[in-house]
């Protein structure tokens, strides 16, 4: 497996989670109740699988090696990706601060964590198509096979010393019971 593909598979568990927020963001727009835990439970999701393992692994490992390779990380797609990455951890601190809010029965809380969340939700929907249609792809022509292979044994490191071993596959047991629970056949 490429490196790339990797990343490319978390993106669709990245996906289903939005899809499972856009529920919730709906939910709430309709003034329905949500569960606070669930939120709390796709907030941990974003910090720990999207940002502290699929970031990290592009951040640390591929886009310097992207870099090694002749791309320019200013002025170019790695800079608009780092620049995204850091609005996304903006975006989340404040779903997190809307959640905590909901939780304790703020007024206002819903309607924040509606606004946060479509934001974040085009944020990463918009990134994920660039970087599996345009930077991964770039990836794969400019880094050899050798790096690529090397990169792929690096991700494993990420997520074990990074992430925790066990977790990534924990953070897909929970997104099975919010997919079951929001997701359910009609």
């Amino acid at each position: 497996m490429k490196a790339t593909e990797q990343l490319t598979e978390e993106h669709q568990a990245v996906v289903l989670t939005l899809n499972i927020l856009e529920i919730i963001i709906a939910r709430l727009s309709n003034g329905k109740k949500v569960d606070p835990n669930h939120l709390e439970q796709i907030i941990d999701f974003f910090q720990g699988f999207v940002d502290r393992c699929h970031h990290t692994k592009e951040e640390k490992l591929l886009f310097p090696k992207m870099q090694e390779y002749g791309l320019a990380k200013e002025g170019g797609p790695i800079s608009v990706m780092l620049l995204e990455h850091e609005r996304g951890r903006d975006l989340v601190k404040n779903l997190k601060r809307a959640v905590d809010d909901y939780r304790n029965h703020k007024r206002g809380a819903a309607k924040e964590i509606v606004s946060q969340a479509q934001k974040y939700v085009q944020l990463l929907n918009d990134h994920i198509q660039k970087e599996d249609n345009i930077l991964f792809p770039m990836a794969d022509i400019v880094i050899p096979q050798l790096e690529r292979e090397r990169l792929w044994k690096g991700f494993e490191e990420v997520e074990n010393k990074e992430v925790g071993k066990g977790k990534h596959e924990a953070y897909h047991q929970i997104l099975d019971q919010l997919k079951s629970y929001y997701l359910k056949p009609a």
